[in-house]
């Protein structure tokens, strides 16, 4: 006894040194002072405020969120909607068990966007929440691949050669879903000035073998959107003449939650026939932090019931259709906070505010004559631009905004426009005509700069000596 006392003695009186320590300012102690290790777990604990102040001062190297115009994830939601995150944090949603209605308030949702994707009444609309767009095009290519086995398998046929049909101007993550699933992709090339796939090219890729066709709903690249009801009709033509059932699965990642609300006699939707799935990203226009995405089968019978997993060992018997076991559901109850907190008409007001300040920014460009406007049809809220005769690239233009803390992405266009150098600009709910004007301010500023230094380069070419 005597042994353990002293033991805990000893403690006692680290501790009460420990919390002597913890008066000294955070940033007069020691751990400011020497460096701590960055690939080894450190041998002793340190004060919380320290740990804390420690990754807060280093994650200041990191760019500002408010002023990067690369991404269309969420930086900003209301107080409310941070409360319930916090609240919801420690909630493991795949445990439906312990946390049943978590679980309802996914049903919810996924029955809300079914309907605001207009599945018809006579379906039974299913989907599950995922962590982004990525896992959701996998899901739900997966899906369509596995129901072309079973039809092929029926019929007596070959079902070794899967492909997939898709513009160039599909996201990265397609690509993947051909490299990981062992389909061919027969990925169509864009051509100059069309910067989206075209139906006849469809109609040269697709045979029996299309396990399915990808049409997207604002492209990552300019924000253009698919011939989709065009592509719709193609396939029902072929239909009836080959009795090919090729399925359309839309990437609405980015125009999902745009399109319903700006252009709702739009079809892209259930409304078409061959319409079999959706994907959509919460954590873009949905207007939830990141990372939340969304999948919705038109038809229960869209998705294979051999793909469901019924799990147990939690608790209950629990049907599990993910590419990731674990996740949170935090944001899932963010999502359905914005969509009762906003309904239809505040989702509109806010699509409306954003379509308006990429117009408004676009027109500023534009007028400036330095720019042109690569989607100049402007159906969702951003905004791609190239150079017309400077003699500097969008590549340093862009880093150049760096400088003033602006993050504005530069790249080449997809296969057969790649000498299209471009750069976009993604307008947010939290980005003001004030931070436009701010933006094209220093857009303007950095083209004189390099105007500037041309100058002083023919100066020096014609007459060194007036450099001195």
């Amino acid at each position: 006894m005597e042994g353990l006392n002293t033991l805990s003695g000893k403690k006692n009186l680290e501790k009460m040194k420990v919390s002597e320590k913890e008066v000294t300012s955070t940033y007069g102690s020691r751990y400011f002072t020497e460096s701590i290790p960055k690939y080894v777990m450190p041998e002793d604990e340190m004060p919380a405020r320290a740990a804390y102040q420690l990754i807060h001062d280093e994650l200041n190297l990191d760019g500002n969120p408010a002023l990067n115009l690369a991404s269309f994830v969420t930086t900003w939601m209301e107080p409310e909607a941070d409360k319930l995150i916090m609240e919801s944090m420690d909630k493991n949603f795949v445990d439906n068990d312990e946390y049943p209605q978590t679980e309802k308030i996914q049903e919810r949702v996924i029955n809300m966007l079914a309907r605001l994707f207009n599945a018809p009444k006579e379906c039974h609309s299913v989907g599950t929440g995922t962590i982004g767009s990525s896992e959701a095009i996998m899901l739900g290519l997966l899906a369509h691949k596995w129901t072309w086995k079973k039809r092929r398998q029926e019929e007596g046929k070959p079902f070794n050669k899967p492909n997939i049909v898709m513009g160039a101007d599909v996201h990265t993550v397609w690509e993947k879903f051909a490299l990981y699933f062992d389909v061919e992709l027969k990925l169509i090339p864009l051509e100059r000035d069309t910067y989206t796939v075209t139906v006849d090219k469809v109609a040269e890729e697709i045979d029996e073998n299309t396990i399915c066709v990808g049409a997207v709903l604002g492209t990552t690249f300019t924000g253009q959107m698919d011939p989709i009801k065009e592509i719709n009709d193609l396939l029902m033509d072929i239909k009836k003449e080959n009795g090919w059932d090729i399925p359309i699965h839309v990437d609405g990642a980015s125009g999902g939650f745009v399109a319903p609300f700006l252009y709702p006699e739009l079809e892209w939707d259930f409304r078409l026939e061959q319409v079999r799935s959706i994907n959509v990203s919460g954590h873009k226009y949905g207007l939830v932090y990141p990372g939340v995405g969304w999948l919705i089968f038109k038809d229960k019978t869209d998705l294979p019931e051999e793909l469901i997993f019924k799990v147990n060992y939690l608790g209950g018997l629990m049907p599990n259709y993910s590419l990731n076991f674990s996740k949170g559901s935090s944001t899932i109850i963010a999502q359905y906070y914005n969509l009762i907190r906003l309904g239809k008409s505040g989702y509109t007001d806010i699509m409306e505010n954003m379509m308006s300040n990429s117009q408004y920014l676009a027109r500023k460009l534009e007028d400036s004559g330095k720019f042109e406007i690569i989607n100049k049809e402007g159906m969702f809220p951003l905004v791609t631009v190239s150079l017309k005769d400077e003699e500097f690239t969008v590549f340093q233009l862009s880093e150049k905004l760096r400088q003033k803390g602006w993050i504005v992405p530069a790249y080449t266009l997809p296969e057969n426009a790649e000498d299209v150098a471009v750069m976009r600009m993604v307008v947010k709910e939290n980005f003001g005509r004030e931070m436009i004007d701010l933006l094209v301010d220093d857009v303007m500023e950095a083209c004189e700069s390099f105007e500037g230094e041309e100058t002083v380069e023919k100066v020096e070419d014609q007459n060194p000596s007036l450099l001195y």
